[in-house]
């Protein structure tokens, strides 16, 4: 009867169980008049009925599976006119709702990706799933359906969040997507079966996909999308937002770009970087990338600017070696002993050049 996150709902109905929410509905009291029109419709057995038609079930708060950690909605305030925990949780499919989300990072971002979004989403997606990592998303066109598919892939666990009921398969094209969903991983919904989709359930699924899971990853958003709301989200309730670069010419990418400069979202562009965001603190640490290490590394400056002096084919006498380097013929002559014994320079009758060996790692002949 009542839409998730109404927020006059959760000012009308405060402290009150679930329960208690229904008999009052029932009385007809005048602060409830706004959703009486649905009283007549209403019928939770018919609900359940369907539910358990397609392998689904609801989940209440004190159930085994409740996902605890969304309740951190209770104080996360609202966004976009919606907000609050949820009375209870459609799911289905085999898995155990709270199990999957203990571990769990929502992949999002738009609908209208290009190729190289839908690439990152999957490829992250299926080293997620191959860190046993849940992949949530909204089962969407684009970056979530990506993901989805990427973590199916890796033999992973997904979960698509869905504003609509979850025998419901919206978009229509990713029905198959979301049977292959249902049998190897979760369907959710806040919403009964048999309801369609709007605008204001997108934004109040948004809630439950950022409070669910450990951080919220955007691969691809517009300035303005609902992949931006899921990050805000995932602020408000205290969760890492993380962020795929993209091209500076690209207005898919313009979205994640601005979270990282303006909302400090983590800039990421491997799984190590997510998995030490979702981690504790101290934890699954990456270090900063760095070139391979180079043959020259220990040596001193005078034994570098040497080896730039030898030729690399015709070999030259150490003198001419010593003016090409700016140094002493008594020091490039010392210089030159250690670097054939590291076998990056030979001496010939003629003089010195680079080793083969040398030339090889330098892609010569």
């Amino acid at each position: 009867m009542v839409e998730p996150g109404d927020p006059a709902a959760l000012e009308a109905f405060d402290g009150l169980s679930a329960l208690e929410v229904w008999e009052l509905l029932q009385t007809g009291t005048p602060r409830v008049e706004r959703w009486a029109a649905r009283l007549a419709s209403t019928n939770p057995e018919r609900d359940l009925e369907r539910a358990q038609a397609v392998g689904g079930r609801f989940v209440i708060p004190g159930d085994d599976e409740w996902p605890e950690q969304i309740e951190v909605l209770a104080h996360a305030g609202q966004q976009a006119r919606r907000g609050g925990v949820p009375f209870g949780i459609w799911v289905r499919g085999e898995a155990n709702l709270r199990q999957a989300l203990a571990k769990s990072v929502a992949v999002v971002g738009s609908r209208a990706c290009s190729s190289y979004g839908e690439h990152a989403a999957a490829e992250l997606a299926a080293g997620l799933a191959d860190n046993e990592v849940t992949v949530v998303s909204g089962g969407a066109y684009g970056i979530d359906a990506a993901a989805h598919r990427g973590a199916l892939a890796a033999a992973g666990l997904t979960i698509a969040v869905l504003a609509c009921g979850v025998d419901v398969s919206y978009p229509k094209r990713n029905t198959a997507l979301f049977d292959r969903i249902a049998a190897e991983g979760l369907i959710v919904s806040e919403l009964p079966p048999g309801c369609s989709p709007t605008k204001l359930r997108f934004l109040a699924r948004n809630r439950l996909i950022a409070a669910g899971t450990l951080g919220t990853l955007v691969v691809e958003a517009a300035v303005r999308s609902g992949a931006l709301n899921s990050a805000g989200w995932a602020e408000q309730c205290g969760r890492a937002v993380l962020a795929v670069p993209g091209p500076i010419t690209s207005r898919m990418s313009e979205g994640a770009h601005l979270l990282v400069r303006e909302r400090n979202a983590l800039l990421v562009t491997s799984i190590a970087d997510i998995l030490e965001a979702i981690s504790p603190l101290g934890t699954a640490l990456t270090s900063y990338p760095h070139a391979p290490d180079e043959p020259t590394d220990g040596f001193d400056l005078e034994v570098r600017r040497t080896l730039d002096a030898v030729p690399v084919l015709r070999p030259v006498p150490t003198l001419r070696i010593a003016v090409t380097a700016g140094l002493d013929a008594e020091t490039v002559k010392e210089c030159l002993e250690t670097l054939a014994d590291a076998d990056l320079v030979e001496q010939l009758p003629a003089g010195w050049r680079l080793s083969p060996t040398h030339r090889r790692a330098l892609g010569g002949t």
